[in-house]
C-alpha cells in the first residue's frame, strides 16, 4: 500500500471526498514530523510510538575502502509499534 491507495481508503472509509482525505493525511504527517522534531514524541494509542533518537558520534567504516571514517552524531526518528499491535501480527500467523 503506498500513499494514494491509504488516501483512498481513508476516503471510502469516512465518507470523505479523495481531497479532504489526502489533506487530511498530509496534515497528519507534517504534524507528526513537526512535533517528533521539535523533541516530543507522538503516541497513538493502539499504533504505535514516533519520537527521535539521540545518535552519538562514531568511527565507522567505509565499505568499498575499508578506511575508517567518523559519523557525526545525529538524531533520528525511531517509531515502535504498540503492544496492541504486535499481538495482532502474532495472531495472525
Amino acid at each position: 500500500m503506498n500513499k494514494s491507495d491509504l488516501i483512498k481508503d481513508v476516503a471510502n472509509q469516512s465518507g470523505l471526498t479523495q481531497t479532504e482525505a489526502r489533506n487530511a493525511v498530509d496534515n497528519l504527517v507534517k504534524l507528526i514530523i513537526k512535533k517528533v522534531g521539535a523533541g516530543q514524541s507522538v503516541n497513538l494509542r493502539g499504533f504505535g510510538t514516533f519520537r527521535a533518537v539521540h545518535r552519538s558520534a562514531r568511527k565507522a567504516q567505509h565499505p568499498r575502502t575499508r578506511k575508517t571514517i567518523n559519523v557525526a552524531a545525529k538524531k533520528v526518528p525511531v517509531f515502535r509499534a504498540s503492544p496492541e499491535w504486535k499481538e495482532t501480527l502474532r495472531k495472525k500467523r
